[in-house]
């Protein structure tokens, strides 16, 4: 049976150099980073090299980069480790300001950031605006200025969204908090902080953090082939967070725990391999792609591409089919050997609406017919074309079943 693999974004295969880097660390250079013997220190040596690895790529100072477990941890880790810090200076200081804090976020972000908002709230520690998107789900950097009040300390806004793949408008944003804060720091106002999920952009966009404008980046290391289980939090210098695990003083203090040498190793090797490996050609190659998969797919009567048609990632291409359930979908495209996803992977097991693209106002009939295929680099064209003759007859068959 033929075989393609279109769920890239949700994870992809660790790649067989970074396993390469990984292996030693295992069984020969076993030791725990965090004592003096030379076992301890070989161990140290990788990690620190790791940190100026990712820290090199987003243009940071090595003691900015936290490693984490993945990506919701680090975006858990900056939420909640920015308002507890600021909740306690602002609780024990004479400075004028509402007993909650205000968080401006959007419809459309990951489950991992809007669920840490939810929390926050549930703690009274914050009021959170949830800014709309368009109807490609696009954020507007005007709706974030007029979101801001004199109690707002962060901005989290997503750097590509993870189901339709739509790009939003970091760097513009960014650019709008920093003049904002020069104004702020005048009036003696504390400053507005910028957190920005960078998961799905790490691989083909800029994630120059000062290009960005961000204060906070969280990554993870399972969508650039590295392993699961480890990511890193950007943290810029100067930005106050409370370590939300207690224990030893690994990771300059902020974040407890023996460090996972093995999967830095891996996470430092696999976004080095993103910075040397040839963007242009590498790009070109899953936008040609890319393009291929939504002109064929469109050709199916009643097929919708969701997201932007131009601001979108690379190698996200989505749709909706109306009178074909997106589950059911999965199903016989896995049958036929291919992997796709019907909204994020992280709620494609619970039979609930897409956010996303309720918040893009898609008509709910629409919702539930939902398809994501997202592209890696080793998908072929022969790939690509396996799908288009595979889907037209799949959508067929479901709605030749479907109840009128």
């Amino acid at each position: 049976m033929k075989k393609a693999y279109l769920d890239n974004a949700a994870t992809t295969a660790v790649d067989p150099q970074v396993l390469a880097a990984i292996q030693p660390y295992f069984s020969q250079k076993y030791g725990n980073a965090s004592e003096p013997h030379r076992w301890g220190q070989e161990a140290r040596v990788a990690l620190d090299q790791a940190r100026d690895q990712v820290a090199t790529f987003l243009g940071a100072k090595s003691g900015e980069i936290i490693f984490t477990a993945g990506a919701t941890e680090s975006i858990n880790f900056a939420h909640k480790g920015l308002i507890e810090a600021l909740f306690q200076k602002f609780s024990s200081s004479n400075f004028q300001f509402s007993r909650k804090l205000h968080i401006i976020t959007s419809s459309i972000e990951h489950k991992a950031v809007l669920e840490t908002c939810r929390h926050l709230e549930k703690r009274g520690w914050v009021q959170v605006t949830t800014l709309p998107v368009d109807k490609y789900g696009l954020v507007k950097a005007a709706d974030v200025a007029k979101a801001i009040k004199p109690n707002t300390v962060l901005v989290s806004v997503m750097y590509v969204n993870n189901e339709v793949g739509t790009v939003q408008p970091v760097a513009a944003i960014g650019k709008l908090l920093k003049k904002l804060n020069q104004l702020r720091v005048m009036s003696h106002q504390p400053p507005v902080y910028f957190h920005t999920d960078a998961t799905q952009a790490v691989q083909y966009l800029d994630c120059q953090v000062d290009q960005l404008g961000v204060d906070l980046l969280s990554l993870t290391g399972h969508k650039i082939y590295a392993p699961k289980g480890i990511g890193a939090l950007y943290v810029r210098q100067g930005t106050p967070l409370v370590r939300q695990l207690d224990g030893g003083g690994q990771e300059f203090n902020t974040r407890a725990g023996t460090e996972n040498v093995p999967y830095i190793v891996g996470l430092g090797a696999a976004i080095e391999r993103v910075s040397r490996v040839d963007q242009d050609t590498k790009l070109t190659k899953i936008i040609k792609l890319r393009d291929k998969l939504i002109k064929g797919v469109l050709q199916i009567p009643g097929a919708v591409l969701t997201g932007h048609p131009i601001k979108r990632a690379p190698h996200i291409a989505s749709f909706a089919f109306r009178g074909a359930e997106g589950e059911a979908i999965l199903l016989y495209l896995s049958e036929k050997g291919i992997a796709a996803a019907s909204g994020s992977a992280c709620t494609s097991g619970q039979l609930q609406a897409s956010h996303v693209l309720t918040a893009m106002g898609v008509k709910p009939e629409l919702v539930h017919g939902s398809l994501r295929l997202s592209l890696g680099k080793d998908n072929t064209e022969a790939e690509v074309n396996y799908v288009l003759q595979t889907l037209p007859v799949v959508i067929k068959k479901l709605r030749a079943m479907a109840p009128k």
